[in-house]
């Protein structure tokens, strides 16, 4: 049985089979996922488990060089808007909300979360460790 770090089985394999540049999306429990990739879904009831929750835990985890998000979230959700700033030192970039959608569909897995804030979504994507 594993120790430590993410003990969630279809989370660790995903984050073990990542290569640079592949995508992985934390969403929210309103975001569509497209067919394709991965579907993980943790979610238990409204806002449990929290799109920081699991976000703090895949950055810990996992190598990430940029994270992608919806514009709309500065203005619709600044809470976890500030969250990501405050989190990750690297780039954030910004698209509509429409182009992220489609963004989902080139990803690895998306993982549910139960958050029930708007735009409380994003996408890692895997850097290297060297």
């Amino acid at each position: 049985m594993k120790k430590h770090g993410i003990l969630n089985s279809h989370i660790a394999k995903v984050l073990a089979d990542l290569g640079h540049t592949d995508t992985i999306v934390i969403a929210d429990c309103g975001l569509p996922i497209p067919e394709g990739p991965i579907k993980i879904d943790l979610s238990l009831s409204i806002g449990t488990p929290s799109f920081q929750e699991v976000t703090s835990l895949l950055l810990q985890e996992m190598a990430v060089e940029k994270i992608t998000i919806a514009s709309e979230i500065k203005n619709a959700n600044e809470r976890d808007h500030s969250f990501l700033k405050n989190t990750f030192t690297g780039p954030l970039v910004d698209v509509d909300h429409e182009t992220f959608k489609d963004m989902t569909k080139q990803a690895k897995a998306v993982i549910r979360t139960g958050e029930a804030t708007p735009y409380a979504n994003c996408i890692l994507q895997a850097g290297v460790i060297f």
